[in-house]
């Protein structure tokens, strides 16, 4: 038990009408009687110590990550980092350093496609190979760490640009972590770090920016099967940018940026004669300055978009993207595709949540309501994280999906603190406000951490009636199954193909299929 599930544990056990008397008897006796083992003990010790050493050894090699990584793209190269480590003591190691590198290939099967490394691939990259080595696996990796370390020259001004730039990164993430799983505020933190580092690193280009998704291409397959829908773009572009469409038969690189899967940089895009030009209205001797499509990657490694930046608009003459912009543009794409993602797995947990709902209401008339809260980090040091107010659906059935979600801060809902106290212990809470019964139970992750509450209340009644109670067991357990599925989807794979936006649309329907998919094994084990 951590301390959260200690403490309401004990308020459990202890009830809301106990005597302080009666209470400090229970701390004396728990006191006196609760005794640990010399074993227990040192085995607890020994955990801690465990984790402890563990998440030192991740915080290291996060470090010596994001120092190899200057310009924050997300990404090492595989053969720069082998070729570094092949010179590690004098270059004896080879052999150890071609077996872990083999290890590597078969659990991140598209290395050898795309031969980049992410901070969770380089940590593995560097376990594997103090494993191979025949001397203590701490110390090997404390060497290895050394000298990748004295491997890398950072100037100060290197620093400073390589710290402003994950600043703007992290400011991706969070506005998908804090947008109500809202799309809109992670579009528009993307163009603000592209224009913010434009401005800072790029001599103060003037740039446009858009992101365009994959789609079947339903209405003319004659043009091609799929196509590229311009879903967002920086404001002097929207009249005309967004909302239009690239087909496959139509000027452009997109497609092949999609296809090879890589970046494509067109310096002088009046040099060119293949690119599509959706301002018709700019004159032709204008048209002038550098184009970058940047493919977006999911986690399986599908391309299912593209990030799109130019120079157009900037009539200087020195426009052309440098190496450390493009590898920044990189890290903003696929610090988009996570957050992107991050915000595709809550819709359909928020989905999967409705389905179940819809279907606990006619079989449980006795609940009053029930409002689904997400969790979402504070926006400062002193509110660690916040509530945030989803779905609510009351007596009558009637659904409430909020568009601009109320937020709740622990400090100014005194009289809800016990949803709070859920989410801290990750366990079942009741309670009584103001005479109405109120049950909290949590919506867990994979780790076993609170990301989601529901608040159920059951009016004035103490309890509901048994078979009502049994369906609302039923369907909190088949949530938590499928919301688990949901999560277990999101993680990383290796199918190397498109990602269609249509899929999407098709996980959201599956979600809530989900939940029925659950409930009818459930029944089959049953029978």
């Amino acid at each position: 038990l951590n301390l959260p599930q200690f403490v309401q544990l004990m308020e459990t056990f202890v009830g809301e009408d106990t005597s302080l008397p009666t209470v400090e008897r229970l701390i004396a006796f728990i006191k006196e009687e609760y005794k640990q083992t010399e074993e227990e003990k040192m085995e607890q010790l020994e955990k801690v110590h465990r984790i402890s050493h563990l998440a030192q050894r991740k915080l290291l090699l996060e470090a010596l990550f994001t120092k190899w990584d200057n310009n924050a793209s997300g990404f090492l190269d595989l053969e720069e980092v082998d070729a570094v480590l092949s010179t590690f003591n004098e270059g004896m190691e080879k052999e150890a350093l071609m077996k872990a590198k083999k290890h590597l290939c078969s659990r991140y099967p598209q290395l050898s496609r795309v031969g980049k490394l992410s901070a969770k691939a380089f940590q593995t990259f560097l376990e594997l190979v103090a494993s191979e080595f025949p001397d203590d696996e701490d110390e090997t990796i404390d060497n290895l760490v050394e000298f990748l370390t004295t491997s890398v020259e950072r100037s100060r001004m290197e620093c400073l640009q390589s710290l402003a730039r994950r600043k703007w990164l992290h400011s991706i993430q969070q506005a998908a972590e804090t947008s109500g799983a809202s799309v809109e505020p992670l579009y528009k933190a993307v163009f603000k770090a592209l224009s913010q580092d434009a401005e800072a690193h790029g001599d103060n280009k003037k740039i446009s920016a858009y992101i365009a998704l994959l789609e079947e291409n339903q209405l003319s397959p004659e043009q091609g099967q799929i196509l590229l829908h311009y879903v967002a773009c920086t404001a002097d572009d929207a009249p005309y940018v967004l909302n239009q469409i690239l087909y496959r038969d139509m000027k452009g690189v997109s497609f092949a940026a999609v296809e090879e899967g890589k970046p494509i940089h067109v310096p002088r895009v009046e040099l060119h004669g293949n690119i599509h030009f959706w301002n018709y209205d700019r004159p032709v001797e204008e048209r002038k300055g550098s184009l970058l499509v940047l493919p977006l990657h999911n986690a399986r490694w599908r391309v299912f978009g593209i990030l799109g930046l130019d120079t157009l608009r900037d009539q200087c003459e020195k426009t052309i993207f440098l190496t450390h912009e493009i590898s920044f543009y990189q890290g903003v794409s696929h610090a988009f595709s996570k957050a992107y993602h991050h915000i595709c797995t809550l819709e359909n947990v928020l989905q999967m949540t409705v389905t179940a709902l819809d279907w606990l209401y006619p079989r449980a008339p006795s609940i009053h309501a029930v409002v689904m809260y997400l969790v979402e980090p504070g926006k400062d040091k002193i509110q660690d994280y916040i509530l945030r107010k989803m779905i609510t659906i009351d007596k009558a059935g009637q659904k409430e999906i909020h568009s601009s979600p109320v937020v709740l801060l622990r400090k100014e809902n005194l009289l809800r603190d016990y949803l709070f106290k859920c989410i801290e212990s990750s366990e079942v809470i009741r309670t009584s406000v103001c005479g109405v019964h109120h049950t909290a139970v949590p919506l867990r992750d994979l780790s076993g951490q609170a990301l989601g509450v529901f608040d159920i209340s059951i009016g004035h009644h103490q309890k509901l009636p048994p078979q009502e109670h049994k369906d609302l067991q039923k369907m909190l357990k088949m949530a938590q199954a499928a919301c688990s599925e949901i999560l277990k989807m999101s993680l990383e794979e290796t199918e190397p193909t498109y990602g269609l936006e249509a899929e999407h649309v098709a996980d959201l329907r599956h979600a809530g299929i989900l939940f029925h998919q659950f409930m009818l094994q459930d029944l089959r084990e049953c029978v």
